[in-house]
């Protein structure tokens, strides 16, 4: 089973190497791609001369679903699991999820213990009851990695503005097994958190109401007898682009 492992990573030089060495020490054997997401410091320099990474860049800030969307396209494992560059995901807990392959499709982790301001976490608890109560996904801390899930899910994703949020809301519709598994949360120890609050969660909301008319509208394309999604492992991605211009970046988690 070969792994890939997604991290995005925006404004983040004094978390690379730290993020990489630790992914590296855990998985040394795993496929790893850092998708710089139009940082304006040092991050694409030192993402550049790592050794045994592959990499890509945007020629300007696309938002944290663009870079995971992209990273996802990318890879070529067999089980895909994507991690935050900040440096608060458990890598240590990757093994976790993995335990629960193959009898499920997708993991999605539950921070039960949160490093994060309580405006933060109270608006992520609002946004997560509200999500699962319109999409039934089971799941309530969507926004957590890491996460991971197999490769045949990843055509079964749309690319929008918001679309980390939703990856289980999408899954689950589209017909995958999906489970929440505890993980642990670090404290930030370089940098600054560049989500906002309540600003996001509105913003979460506005998407939940595409998402759940998606659900609702989306044909069932294996009752027509043709394949169950796009292949869209063919998409170019060059240093400038996404497969989708996102207007609107949007970093919430």
């Amino acid at each position: 089973m070969k792994l890939s492992i997604i991290i995005p990573f925006f404004n983040e030089e004094k978390n690379v190497l730290p993020v990489l060495a630790e992914v590296a020490q855990h998985h040394p054997d795993a496929e790893i791609i850092a998708v710089d997401d139009g940082s304006r410091d040092r991050t694409w320099l030192m993402l550049s001369t790592e050794p045994g990474i592959r990499t890509h860049r945007f020629g300007r800030h696309l938002g944290q679903s663009a870079a995971v969307y992209a990273g996802l396209v990318l890879s070529t494992g067999d089980i895909c699991v994507i991690l935050d560059g900040d440096g608060q995901s458990s890598i240590a807990d990757i093994k976790a999820l993995l335990a629960h392959f193959p009898e499920h499709d997708f993991v999605n982790g539950r921070r039960l213990h949160r490093h994060d301001t309580p405006g933060r976490i109270l608006a992520s608890r609002a946004a997560n009851f509200v999500r699962d109560l319109l999409t039934n996904d089971g799941m309530h801390d969507t926004g957590c990695t890491p996460k991971a899930l197999k490769r045949e899910c990843v055509d079964h994703l749309v690319p929008f503005d918001g679309l980390h949020r939703f990856i289980p809301a999408l899954l689950t519709s589209a017909g995958f097994r999906g489970i929440e598994v505890p993980v642990a949360h670090h404290a930030r120890l370089h940098g600054r958190t560049h989500y906002s609050s309540w600003p996001r969660a509105f913003r979460g909301l506005w998407d939940l109401v595409g998402v759940r008319w998606w659900m609702a509208r989306q044909l069932d394309v294996g009752a027509m007898g043709l394949s169950s999604a796009p292949d869209r492992s063919r998409l170019r991605l060059d240093d400038a682009s996404c497969p989708v211009d996102f207007s609107r970046p949007d970093d919430s988690g």
